[in-house]
């Protein structure tokens, strides 16, 4: 008989956890998790499990830790910057399962929900009552609680509302060690530090979210989308910090450049000018009815899965900017494509400054993918430079770990470090995302696990 492999026994050990159906049995099954939507890097899991409750994932993070195992949990693999990668060796605890909203309740305006609760789904329980879950990502059809709360998500609205921090009110997370967290939601203002505030955005290095409590939102009483064409995204860019000086905040406001509307127009065939240099999207109670506003947002929510028609891969950047600063940072995004021989499409949240240029190219040559990644930094870098950062939701993951030093400071990085090691002291939870891997020597060299 041949000898059970390490691969096999550490499946056999989750099988008892979840059960044998709820643990991918073969490399087939296991390889669609080597990637999420970042896909400038790819690791294979050692096993993929799909647990069904907070006390089964407390079961696999403590059967890791016996085991040294690292691991990371994972939602609808929707991320942009690669945090959901598994570390090689490791397992990816698959939330997918956990997809039960527990409680709805409006007259306090809250809701308690697994973290594996597609965003979408919320807000279609509750919009007959009038309200909506306000963070609302691109991906909102398939991104979902758990993973929002990681990366801090915000979405097209988040002009008016904010992100998704802003709506969170409590939280049940089993830590990097296995122990539980249970922050209640029964209050808008606890007592004591904000814990919800650090752990919103800690990308799943401080353990995992296995259910939320947040806040929903009465609907306006009315909503109607423009749509603003220009000749050149300059001029669009200048339209929107002229809207913002004024006093006037829609609820919000999105660009697309003339390349996407043309792979958005090609897709879709709205009727969008293909001779304008931008179009700006402003919900200011302007469209013909209810149904063209909604054709005209799906456009905007899938124009990204439309730049297929132009080329094989893209890669979606994530820089904030001041907005007074949008015109200079997008003539340089233009002067970095023409360098590095790069198409380059521009689809952002330009109300709060938050750019999403779209670098297309093909993964299959190495060569082009090395100018996308040096292209990728000299934008971070220059987002930086005008006073904004290198992330405004899609968040740091593997993607920007070395770009965190255009940032902060050595000592900076390392109190992240010694924070992230109070929640995950082995840090086998997530390893190597966001404190860049040469953060936290001091604490080693002090015998800080």
């Amino acid at each position: 008989m041949a000898p059970i492999s390490l691969a096999d026994s550490l499946t056999e050990k989750l099988a008892a956890i979840v059960g044998p159906e709820n643990v991918a049995r073969t490399a087939t099954d296991r390889l669609v998790y080597e990637v999420d939507a970042f896909t400038m890097a790819k690791q294979p899991p050692a096993a993929v499990v799909h647990p069904g409750s907070t006390e089964e994932v407390q079961e696999i993070v403590r059967l890791a830790n016996r085991e040294g195992i690292p691991f990371v949990a994972r939602g609808a693999g929707t991320g942009l910057s690669g945090g959901a990668l598994v570390h090689a060796g490791g397992i990816v605890i698959s939330l997918t399962r956990m997809r039960r909203i527990l409680d709805i309740d409006i007259r306090n305006r809250r809701a308690t929900a697994e973290a594996g609760v597609v965003n979408l789904r919320l807000t279609q329980q509750v919009v007959g009552r009038h309200f909506h879950y306000a963070p609302d990502p691109s991906s909102q059809m398939a991104c979902t609680l758990g993973g929002n709360v990681a990366e801090n998500a915000g979405g097209p609205h988040t002009l008016k509302y904010g992100v998704t921090t802003n709506h969170l009110l409590g939280l049940k997370m089993v830590l990097g060690n296995g122990e539980i967290l249970d922050i209640p939601g029964d209050t808008d203002e606890p007592a004591g530090y904000d814990l919800l505030g650090i752990i919103a955005g800690s990308e799943g290095t401080f353990g995992i979210v296995t259910e939320v409590t947040v806040r929903l939102t009465r609907l306006p009483e009315a909503a109607q989308t423009a749509l603003v064409v220009f000749s050149s995204v300059a001029d669009a860019t200048r339209c929107v910090s002229d809207i913002i000086a004024a006093g006037v905040v829609p609820a919000a406001l999105e660009l697309m450049d003339a390349t996407i509307i043309k792979s958005v127009e090609g897709a879709f065939h709205f009727g969008f000018p293909l001779d304008a240099g931008a179009v700006l999207m402003r919900e200011v109670r302007v469209a013909r009815d209810e149904n063209e506003r909604e054709r005209l947002w799906m456009c905007r929510k899938k124009a990204v899965g439309t730049l297929g028609r132009i080329a094989p891969s893209h890669c979606t950047m994530d820089g904030v900017i001041p907005r007074s600063k949008l015109p200079d940072v997008l003539e340089l995004i233009a002067d970095v494509a023409e360098r590095h021989n790069l198409l380059i499409a521009n689809l952002f949240h330009a109300g709060d400054g938050s750019l999403h240029p779209l670098i297309l190219f093909d993964e299959r040559n190495p060569e082009e993918v090395e100018r996308v990644q040096k292209a990728g930094g000299e934008v971070l870098k220059a987002c930086v430079e005008v006073g904004g950062t290198i992330t405004g939701e899609h968040g740091v993951g593997v993607e920007k770990l070395e770009y965190m030093r255009f940032v902060f400071s050595e000592n900076d990085i390392d109190t992240m470090a010694r924070i992230r090691d109070v929640f995950n002291p082995a840090r086998l939870c997530n390893p190597d995302k966001v404190v860049p891997p040469a953060a936290g020597l001091l604490e080693q060299a002090e015998g800080v696990n």
